[in-house]
């Protein structure tokens, strides 16, 4: 073998790498405001509705076009990490992003808006694989689960306060705070990046830009992103859906033949040929469906059914989210103790019995054990997401690492977005069966109905339609938490081919012998 070096994006030789942990937390910093800022807009959609004189068809454009913007640019993140350097991609990021959220703040219509989430979300969607490559580059292999441990907190704590922040700066201040409050911290996370985060040197050629994997890449996840989103506004079987969806998948098979053969490609596919890296994102889509079941309708529920404002129902989230939060660290350093597949397992073991466990929730479910049960999930979800995307990278080689971050942000996107689109779909096949079962045994032989009737004969027929409404939704619920606590134990499979990455002392992003 060839005593060849891969040294693209290796850390100034001054660097001590025992201390990887202060620029790993100024790095957390704009990924922390990213994903804060996409759970949070949701919550102020009313009043810009009101400020702006506009319906719920021009308003979703505002979450609609930061989410297809985030798919088009996330493939060219590890590109541009290679040609700019990680830490220089990283700093004009969070300035895009920044700027952004302060033209959102400054927006006098709905159009301005719209444009300055674009700009957002630019910057916003190449934080998370830049970030990723950056930990990949500075932090030694035999610690690296301990510093993704430290990155997953920002991964699951920031969705979890978003709605709460959120609805107390609608409510007390102004909408347009939920953007201001981006750029005192966008500016001092600029600065601090600029003196506490590392340079990474810039050895050997970077390809050539790949502009038809880009432009089939920008077009196809969009596409995919756009119609997963308006799926069940449609009707999955609708001629706009079936044409959306085959027309982006068949971009996205071009996509695929352009890389295969391009010399220089937009994302490398030859990280699949690595097992770890395979199996992990199997792990990863699968895992990510089951989260996004409970992050997305357990507020539902709360909302929807028990009648809890936003903000009530971010209080009672953020519990579980501390816990998960709390627990990244330990579910890393348990990482690096055991491997991924221990931590792995009793994660997804956890998590599907948490979730079998909202499969039993009912109107009569005290709030106390909604809680509880979600501290639990987020105990699940900080043993359970972290091993797999550490593991991800354990036998990659270094120059494929700035390629792969960006899969795995792509993957997570779509799966999420899969995720809720599927459980909807569920959810809304199941309620209409459970309502028109109990419909059905509203006969005039149930003499507890007719006799509700005789008593109740203005308001009766309105209060039984009601109850109805809700008892079929709750048991919608009910079938759709059960079959994700069945489906997140499919993770376990591709979970015990999971393997720790070799111990060593040099960073993922340091040295390390050409493969033959």
């Amino acid at each position: 073998m060839a005593d060849a070096t891969a040294t693209a994006g290796t850390p100034t030789d001054g660097l001590d790498h025992k201390h990887w942990i202060v620029p790993v937390l100024v790095a957390l910093i704009g990924v922390f405001m990213s994903i804060l800022d996409s759970a949070i807009v949701n919550v102020a959609i009313p009043s810009i509705m009101t400020v702006f004189n506009t319906d719920a068809s021009g308003v979703e454009w505002v979450s609609t076009a930061y989410m297809l913007a985030m798919g088009m640019i996330v493939p060219m993140s590890g590109w541009m990490g290679e040609k700019l350097g990680v830490k220089e991609l990283y700093i004009w990021s969070l300035v895009a992003f920044t700027a952004g959220s302060m033209l959102c703040a400054a927006a006098w219509n709905l159009e301005s808006l719209i444009a300055a989430r674009v700009i957002q979300a630019i910057g916003g969607g190449m934080l998370m694989p830049t970030v990723m490559a950056m930990i990949y580059k500075l932090v030694p292999r035999d610690k690296m689960g301990g510093a993704m441990g430290i990155f997953g907190i920002a991964l699951i704590f920031a969705p979890a306060i978003g709605p709460t922040l959120g609805g107390w700066l609608v409510e007390y201040v102004d909408w347009r705070w939920i953007f201001t409050i981006n750029l005192p911290v966008g500016i001092i996370g600029v600065l601090l990046a600029v003196f506490m985060i590392p340079e990474f040197k810039h050895e050997g050629k970077v390809g050539k830009f790949d502009l038809p994997g880009a432009i089939t890449a920008a077009v196809g996840f969009a596409g995919l992103l756009y119609v997963l989103s308006k799926g069940n506004e449609w009707g999955w079987t609708s001629e706009e859906t079936i044409l959306t969806l085959v027309g982006s998948l068949g971009v996205l098979l071009i996509f695929i033949l352009i890389e295969l053969w391009s010399p220089s490609p937009l994302l490398d596919l030859k990280v699949f040929l690595y097992p770890s890296f395979t199996y992990a994102n199997i792990a990863v889509v699968i895992t990510t469906i089951g989260m996004f079941a409970g992050l997305f309708y357990i507020p539902f529920f709360l909302q929807s059914i028990r009648g809890l404002g936003a903000m009530e129902t971010g209080l009672m989230m953020l519990p579980g989210a501390l816990a998960s939060g709390l627990f990244m660290p330990l579910s890393g350093a348990l990482y690096d103790k055991f491997g991924p597949k221990v931590v792995m397992v009793v994660g997804l073991v956890l998590m599907a019995s948490m979730t079998w466990m909202f499969g039993t929730i009912s109107l009569d479910t005290s709030l106390a054990t909604i809680v509880l049960w979600n501290v639990g999930r987020g105990l699940a979800m900080g043993l359970s997401m972290m091993p797999a995307q550490t593991a991800a990278m354990a036998d990659l080689p270094p120059q494929l690492i700035s390629r792969a971050t960006s899969v795995i942000s792509i993957i997570r996107n779509v799966a999420s977005s899969f995720g809720i689109a599927m459980m909807t779909v569920l959810l809304t096949q199941r309620n209409t069966l459970h309502h028109e079962r109990m419909t059905d045994a509203l006969s005039p032989d149930n003499l507890a109905y007719t006799g509700f009737l005789t008593d109740n004969p203005v308001a009766g027929p309105s209060m039984i339609a009601s109850h109805l409404a809700k008892q079929s939704f709750v048991a919608g619920i009910q079938d759709v938490f059960l079959l994700t606590a069945a489906f997140t134990l499919l993770a376990v499979v591709p979970s015990l081919f999971l393997k720790k990455a070799i111990k060593t002392s040099k960073p993922a992003g340091g040295h390390a012998p050409a493969m033959e």
